[in-house]
Parts: structure tokens; C-alpha cells; sequence
């Protein structure tokens, strides 16, 4: 009996989506490449720890070596080492509770609850981080491995033994970051500028239309108003992209290879980003004042002046699309055309000022948008040749290194 359609349709789509992700794994350097790496390098490190722990030592205990050599392998060398050194301290912290508590008290259950809320209170411990929770977990693996042990040397040597499998682990993982394909994440500071220009892009081509025809119902600019107010997360998740692509540079021996030498400064990214990020600010205020605006005639009266401002933001639209496509490989003709295409959004600024003072605006009226939108027109003109400027001196910055 033939299946569902629906089913059969559904699984095909699922195929599809699958064929699809791993050809862009294969195609270019993104995030399902990533995550194919990070997947293979785990199961390496794993792998190699397991055989030192289990066939080699024939430890009591080994799953403790590949556990640790999966859990720092991070998507930076950088940060490989810096969870590893945190991890081994959470370790040492909760083997070391339970070691004083256990041999002090027995494995009895007070002893037990003595040790649970010490390595709970160490866990906050803010120079732990993340590996805070490891307190506890080594403690209460130590205190199992504890009450199993028979004399006390073969308590202190199995309490010994559970720190040196994380040590091998530790080391297994590093080894295998630094060596296999060191993840090179770079390109994270382009993505994460992508994506706020894209973000940017996409509120300048909903707005400037439907200025141009001055149809501004209530949910429209609503809906802009939403679009440009919730922006934060993007915002952090292009700081963090920009602080991985930093961190990817620390200890990794492929700074020193072909393409990836001298790609240490990452300033200009930053006031790029910094200037994207006042930018979104500066419309989410605009599209706040047009939320706030109800006066259908008013509009009409000043159809003229909000013609002219929809034709300044489609112009910063052509200066989005082109940051959208921000390649570090390719910045210097990219800054070129950003160049002419700035030059095009001050004459707009320029026009836009001459029908404002044509117009006499009552930009004093806190009721109307005209005061807010003359404002932002200036300070979004601001930022994106500031943009321009930064963006042509980043081959400098980015792509030949120091010239020293």
C-alpha cells in the first residue's frame, strides 16, 4: 500500500533541505562547513582519549578523557584553551572537596550533602564561567568513585586518577583544535556586518516607497517601528561574530599561513559596526515619529518634502545593498562604488534640505514628525560617510596587515 502524499511530499522536502545543507558545506567556508569540522574534530578527540584512557592506562573511569576532550573543543583555539584551563580548575576545585570532605568524614550521607553544597557554592565562582557547573559534577563522579574504592590509597589513587583523565582529555582536544583544520572564523566579523546592513536594507526598501506615495496607515508604521526597535539581538550576535572573528586569531597557527597572514586588526570592522548599530538607532526614532503621526491632510500638505526624503532613503538603500555584500577579497572596489554611491545620498541630503526650508516646516511642533525626520536625515547621512571613510581604509586594516 502506497504511502501518504503527504508524507512522501514531506520527506522529499526534508531530503531536498538536506542535499541542500551539505552542498553548502561543501560549496564555501560557512556555518554548515563549520559544523561538519567541529563534528569530525570532536569525534577524533574523543576517539584518541578514549584509547589512551581505556587501552592504555585501562583506567576505572575513562569515559571522564573523551568527555573532556568534546567539552573544550570550542569554535577557537583561543577559546579551546580558555575553557580547558577553567574546566580543569572546576575539576581540581570539586576532586579537592570531595578529597578533604570524604577522607575527613566518610562516604556517609551527611558527608555527601557536605560536599554537594561546597562544590555548589564554588560553582559560582566568577573566574569559573561557564565551567562553573563542573564543580559539582567532578564532586559528586569523586564521591561516587570514593565510596567504591576499598583502602584509602585506592581511594586517593582513584581520586588522582579522575584529574589526570581530564589533563589527557584536555590536552587530546587542544591538540586536535590546534592541528586538525584550527578553526580560522575570520570572515564571522563580515557575516555579522552583513547581517545588520541587510536588516538596514530591508526597512530603507519597505520605507521609502510608500513615503513617496504617502500612504502611512497606522499599521504600517507600526510595523517599522517594531522591525527597527527589535534589533538587539541582532546587535549582539554581531558583536559576538565580531569577537569570534578576533578570538580566531589568538594561537592559531594559521595566522602565520598563505591568505590568513597579517589579518590582525580589527578596528575597522568595529567602527563599522558601531556606526551600523547608531544608524539602526536613528531610523528606529524616525519610524517611531511616523508611528506617532495620524494627520492624513498634514501629509498631504507636505507631500513634496516627503517625496524627497523617501528618494534620500532609497538612496542610503543602494549604500546597504552594497554593505550587505561586504567582502573583505573584494573591499577596495567595494569602496569605491560605496564612495559614489554616498556622493549620491548627500546630493539627496542636499535636495531634501532645500524642500524642508522651501516647504517651512513647522519643525518646532512636537506633534509632527518634520523636526525628527530633518534630524535623522543628517545624523544617518553622518554615519554612512563615516562608513565610507572606514570601509575604504580597510585593506589597509584587514587585508595587508601592518605595514611595518
Amino acid at each position: 500500500m502506497a504511502g501518504d502524499p503527504g508524507e512522501r511530499t514531506t520527506g522529499r522536502g526534508r531530503a531536498a533541505r538536506t542535499a541542500t545543507w551539505w552542498q553548502r558545506a561543501r560549496a564555501y567556508d560557512g556555518h554548515e562547513r563549520h559544523t561538519v569540522l567541529l563534528i569530525g574534530k570532536s569525534t577524533v578527540a574523543a576517539t584518541v582519549a578514549w584509547l589512551i584512557s581505556y587501552q592504555l592506562l585501562h583506567a576505572r573511569s575513562p569515559a571522564f578523557a573523551p568527555f573532556s576532550a568534546v567539552l573544550i573543543m570550542q569554535v577557537t583555539v583561543y577559546q579551546s584553551l580558555h575553557q580547558s584551563l577553567r574546566y580543569i580548575g572546576a575539576v581540581v576545585a570539586g576532586v579537592a572537596v570531595q578529597a578533604v570532605l570524604g577522607f575527613a568524614g566518610g562516604p556517609q550521607l551527611a558527608t555527601f550533602a557536605l560536599v554537594a553544597l561546597l562544590a555548589l557554592t564554588l560553582g559560582r565562582w566568577p573566574a569559573l564561567g561557564s565551567q562553573g557547573n563542573q564543580v559539582a559534577t567532578a564532586a559528586f563522579f569523586a564521591f561516587a568513585t570514593y565510596t567504591s574504592a576499598t583502602t584509602y590509597l585506592d581511594r586517593a589513587a582513584q581520586l588522582g586518577q579522575i584529574v589526570l583523565l581530564v589533563l589527557i582529555g584536555c590536552a587530546v582536544g587542544l591538540a586536535v583544535n590546534v592541528t586538525l583544520v584550527p578553526p580560522m572564523r575570520y570572515r564571522s566579523a563580515e557575516y555579522a556586518l552583513r547581517a545588520l546592513a541587510r536588516t538596514l536594507d530591508d526597512l530603507f526598501a519597505d520605507m521609502h516607497p510608500l513615503l513617496r506615495q504617502g500612504e502611512l496607515d497606522a499599521e504600517t508604521t507600526q510595523r517599522w517601528r517594531t522591525r527597527a526597535e527589535q534589533t538587539g539581538e541582532l546587535i549582539d550576535q554581531a558583536r559576538a561574530g565580531l569577537r569570534t572573528a578576533r578570538e580566531s586569531l589568538y594561537y592559531n597557527p594559521r595566522r602565520l599561513l598563505g591568505r590568513h597572514r597579517g589579518r590582525t586588526g580589527f578596528e575597522g570592522y568595529r567602527s563599522v559596526l558601531a556606526a551600523l548599530e547608531r544608524a539602526l538607532h536613528h531610523v528606529a526614532s524616525l519610524a517611531r515619529s511616523l508611528d506617532q503621526w495620524r494627520d492624513a491632510e498634514d501629509r498631504y500638505r507636505y507631500r513634496d518634502f516627503l517625496r524627497a526624503y523617501a528618494d534620500f532613503l532609497a538612496s542610503l538603500s543602494t549604500l546597504t545593498q552594497l554593505l550587505s555584500g561586504l567582502d573583505e577579497d573584494l573591499v577596495a572596489a567595494q569602496a569605491r562604488a560605496l564612495g559614489a554611491a554616498a556622493e549620491r545620498a548627500r546630493e539627496c541630503r542636499g535636495a531634501l534640505a532645500e524642500q524642508a526650508a522651501r516647504a517651512g516646516l513647522p519643525l518646532a511642533d512636537p506633534t509632527r514628525p518634520y523636526g525628527v525626520l530633518v534630524i535623522e536625515a543628517t545624523r544617518l547621512m553622518q554615519e554612512f560617510s563615516y562608513l565610507t571613510d572606514v570601509i575604504g581604509s580597510l585593506p589597509r586594516v584587514a587585508g595587508e596587515g601592518p605595514s611595518r
